[in-house]
């Protein structure tokens, strides 16, 4: 990412207000800037950036107002189809990749099995065939999806994989610390207590946001590539950090806190 853009995150306003919107202008710098060095660094052809929004339309099988991404940036594009383009959760490549929050990719978008074809005619309309999506993911909250789609039929090789990621990574950070901005005032109060004194680790936040939505230990060591004895350690930090004693307490506790957004 652009220096400017990493340089800006480490002191916010003294302004909750302006803290929000200073980070909402960073945020599309970033992404943004994003797009376009998918295509100048990374090989692409086309580099797009969603945005997770309510979508703003209804679509077919899907109601607005439902999660999903907004394409809200993009580079190299020849056609409009693909211009603020909602993606319902779990849809094409972007919406699996927010749905798993994990990388995934295909030779070619067009043969594909193992994804949904809802945004086929924009796809077409831009030519392309190759796809990759990486999901902006830290401390268990979604940023944003990066896609970087070439105009052929090619394997995504690891050189190309690992160069999207690190800049998806960075952008990441970017984010992260931006958002902070908007949020210096007080987190909202539990029963019995306030937001934890301890913050959270990421990686008990990640666990704890998988915890929330009645994955097993099993599940989310899969999912996350941890022991489900590490699995555990991390949701009994989390648990003696906001003082509950069980699973359910926990939810409640994150949700209450605000932990879980």
């Amino acid at each position: 990412m652009t220096r400017a853009a990493e340089t800006l995150t480490p002191a916010p306003p003294a302004d909750p207000g302006l803290g929000a919107r200073a980070a909402e202008l960073v945020r599309d710098a970033v992404l943004g800037d994003l797009a376009r060095r998918v295509v100048a660094e990374c090989g692409a052809d086309v580099g797009l950036v969603g945005v997770p929004e309510p979508l703003p339309v209804a679509l077919p099988g899907h109601r607005a107002g439902e999660d999903g991404l907004v394409l809200r940036h993009w580079a190299g594009t020849r056609a409009d189809l693909l211009h603020d383009r909602p993606v319902p959760t779990g849809t094409g490549l972007g919406g699996r990749a927010l749905a798993e929050r994990a990388p995934s990719w295909v030779p070619d978008y067009r043969a594909a099995t193992t994804i949904s074809h809802h945004h086929d005619a924009a796809v077409d309309a831009e030519d392309l065939y190759a796809m990759l999506t990486v999901p902006l993911l830290h401390g268990g909250t979604v940023y944003g999806v990066v896609y970087a789609s070439l105009r052929a039929v090619v394997p995504f090789g690891d050189v190309r994989i690992a160069a999207v990621g690190e800049l998806a990574a960075t952008a990441t950070r970017a984010l992260a610390g931006a958002a902070a901005w908007g949020r210096a005032e007080p987190g909202p109060a539990r029963p019995g207590g306030t937001v934890p004194a301890r913050p959270l680790t990421p990686r008990e936040h990640e666990v704890l946001c998988w915890a929330a939505t009645g994955r097993t230990n099993p599940e989310i060591a899969a999912r996350l590539g941890l022991t489900c004895n590490t699995v555990t350690g991390y949701l009994k930090s989390a648990m003696h950090k906001l003082g509950v004693r069980n699973r359910t307490e926990l939810a409640v506790a994150a949700r209450e806190s605000g932990l879980l957004g």
